[in-house]
């Protein structure tokens, strides 16, 4: 979880009452109200844990935390900390991690989430030497976390700025990167009460950012610590595309049939995706890969299909003949891509969409529902017409029909989604040599 989702309940209404109350919003006065809000937040966290499972898993997470952190890192090791909000984030500094552990293996990984989503996923990643949650961002947490860890640099993953981490690193001269960032207007840091949270920026090495966009904002605010590198999950979806593991199940479902796939769809793509479906179940396998795959769930997707189904784990011979087949497990998406002819990502009804990257990388056209904005590279694909997006079942048929019928347009619908990706990678390379020119290499003069 960003610092932005954190204060999202507080701002703007936060510093207009410091500034009644105050006077002024001078340094002193923010930072009282963001480790206020930092108490709050855990406070809440554990009065809802007993009831809420992501809570719960939030507090457990990080009991005995200084602890644990003891047993792994000894006084000595050399240290790169990497901290990441959740999943997505993880997923983008998976790269950098793996170059940086090819480069110098002498280097132990600490690597820290604030979610339950990412933690609870990744806490056997093998490229780590510890993983865990991240304390609260009290002072004393994140004097005594990062005096445990002692890292040489540290690398933030995106959205992430922790106000008292950012602080000790800088006090203690320990540089603080981030990577994959990506900055928009409307953000706090370029707010009227925003001067506490840009100064944090000013305490970073090197800012890399994914546009060229989010450099004007930050140099037209005065923050010129920054680098254009791009975003990381391109190198990442190709790293994943490159040993995707064969899945026979699904090849053989397939057949000789084209084949669309529903990644992460949630219960309104669903709706509309299985209207088409159902009035024109010929015309491709069908395959969901639902968000959620608890039994409930499947149970009402399976519900929405007037032909016939059968989900992953029970697919065999006698259901070969069904036309849809419904993925209830996790773990495959990004290979089961690779056989499909045409995909659409979920979420684009929700918060936004997911992963698009994933399936764009096998040279395969995405639709996706209209909360896109936020996503640079569905905007991008939108206008290089790699991927369309639909808010009806009148758009959904009229993009399926589209595709199906004019192959030339499919043709190149499809060259745009994968030389987009292969043209968008680097990200990882412009960043670790900037990581070991001026760090790693360092530390062995």
């Amino acid at each position: 979880m960003s610092l932005s989702s954190l204060v999202t309940s507080v701002i703007p209404f936060a510093p207009l009452c410091l500034f009644i109350t105050f006077g002024r919003l001078n340094p002193e006065n923010m930072k009282f109200l963001y480790n206020l809000g930092i108490l709050i937040f855990s406070a809440a966290a554990h009065i809802i844990s007993p009831f809420n499972s992501r809570a719960s898993l939030w507090v457990r997470g990080r009991k005995k935390w200084a602890r644990k952190v003891a047993n792994s890192i000894k006084p000595g090791d050399r240290v790169i900390w990497m901290h990441c909000a959740s999943l997505g984030e993880f997923e983008q500094g998976r790269p950098v991690i793996e170059s940086i552990k090819k480069e110098a293996p002498e280097f132990k990984i600490v690597l820290t989430f604030f979610s339950p989503s990412g933690y609870e996923i990744r806490k056997n990643y093998n490229k780590a030497d510890f993983i865990s949650y991240l304390p609260s961002d009290t002072p004393a947490n994140a004097c005594k976390f990062i005096d445990l860890v002692n890292p040489e640099f540290v690398i933030f993953v995106k959205y992430e700025f922790w106000h008292n981490y950012i602080s000790v690193l800088y006090r203690n001269n320990i540089p603080l990167y981030l990577i994959s960032g990506i900055f928009r207007p409307g953000q706090h840091f370029f707010k009227w009460y925003g001067s506490f949270f840009k100064d944090m920026l000013r305490k970073f090495e090197r800012i890399f950012v994914q546009d060229q966009r989010s450099i004007n904002l930050l140099t037209d605010n005065g923050i010129t610590n920054v680098t254009l590198a791009g975003d990381t999950r391109f190198d990442r979806v190709l790293q994943i595309a490159a040993t995707a593991a064969e899945i026979p199940r699904l090849k053989s479902f397939r057949g000789n049939e084209k084949m669309f796939l529903a990644g992460s769809s949630w219960r309104q793509d669903e709706e509309i995706i299985s209207e088409y479906i159902n009035r024109f179940p010929s015309r491709m396998k069908w395959v969901f890969a639902p968000h959620e795959i608890d039994k409930p769930n499947i149970e009402r997707l399976e519900k929405l299909l007037k032909v016939k189904s059968v989900r992953f784990s029970e697919y065999g011979d006698a259901s070969a003949d069904a036309r849809v087949l419904i993925i209830d497990n996790i773990g495959m998406l990004s290979s089961a891509y690779r056989y499909a002819y045409i995909a659409a990502i979920g979420g684009g009804f929700g918060k936004g969409i997911h992963n698009i990257l994933e399936p764009a990388c096998w040279g395969i056209p995405v639709v996706f529902g209209p909360r896109y904005e936020n996503f640079r590279e569905a905007v991008d694909l939108l206008s290089l017409k790699g991927a369309d997006t639909f808010l009806t079942y009148e758009d959904f048929k009229r993009i399926m029909d589209l595709w199906l019928s004019d192959e030339k347009i499919y043709t190149f619908s499809a060259e745009m989604a994968s030389k987009y990706v292969k043209e968008n990678a680097g990200a990882r390379d412009i960043i670790i040599k900037e990581l070991l020119r001026k760090d790693i290499n360092t530390a062995y003069s």
